[in-house]
């Protein structure tokens, strides 16, 4: 059976490296942050999958963004991308951000210390696991079919299993005008993962440049 990947795909950071800000509400899942600014080259793309009107660019930022999906059969987040809550969750009515149809259409493993039932959303249940990254890869790669796990996010979840040494290949978007200055923090530097990872990287039109890591 081949070797089923541990991938980051379209995880963006501001130029000092943070993935979201401080104070994520329910009105703000990005905390202070602008996820418009962060995102705006994945939604200019021909394949965003939001999309309402024909057109959109081609080119690498459409690539990325079609490849987002690809081979993917299972998807790791910590809590803080499910949820604004902390600490025990006081009703379970709340079911993600997403509405009735999540983007994920797998299996997808919520990281946290306060466990409850899983439930189905359209092709997408979540799983709501204790444990260490390894365990919870292992128990994502099971329901993955054969095929790769996504490591959604947020910072901190992505470098908990960088830190674990479970991450295959990385791909961080990173946008040069914006500055977030606090919040959830990915690196202060790219080059932090240099030892570990051999790293492309490609500036494109979009203004966005994007860090393709892969393991050594």
């Amino acid at each position: 059976m081949p070797h089923q990947l541990l991938r980051v795909q379209n995880f963006n950071v501001s130029s000092d490296g943070f993935g979201a800000g401080e104070h994520q509400s329910l009105e703000r899942p990005f905390g202070h942050a602008d996820p418009g600014q962060m995102f705006a080259w994945a939604g200019a793309t021909a394949s965003w999958p939001n999309r309402t009107d024909p057109g959109g660019s081609r080119g690498l930022d459409d690539y990325l963004t079609r490849d987002f999906a690809n081979n993917i059969g299972a998807e790791i987040m910590g809590r803080n991308k499910f949820s604004p809550h902390r600490g025990p969750w006081q009703d379970h009515e709340w079911r993600g951000w997403w509405g009735d149809e999540p983007p994920f259409h797998t299996p997808v493993f919520v990281m946290t210390h306060h466990e409850r039932p899983s439930f189905t959303l359209s092709d997408t249940t979540f799983h709501f696991v204790g444990g260490d990254p390894a365990d919870v890869l292992e128990q994502a790669r099971e329901a993955a079919g054969g095929k790769d796990v996504r490591l959604g996010g947020g910072a901190a979840t992505v470098r908990e299993f960088l830190d674990a040494d479970l991450v295959d290949t990385l791909h961080v978007a990173v946008s040069p005008d914006v500055v977030i200055g606090s919040g959830s923090r990915l690196w202060e530097s790219p080059e932090e993962l240099f030892d570990r990872f051999h790293c492309d990287v490609v500036p494109s039109p979009s203004g966005v440049v994007h860090h393709l890591f892969w393991r050594k």
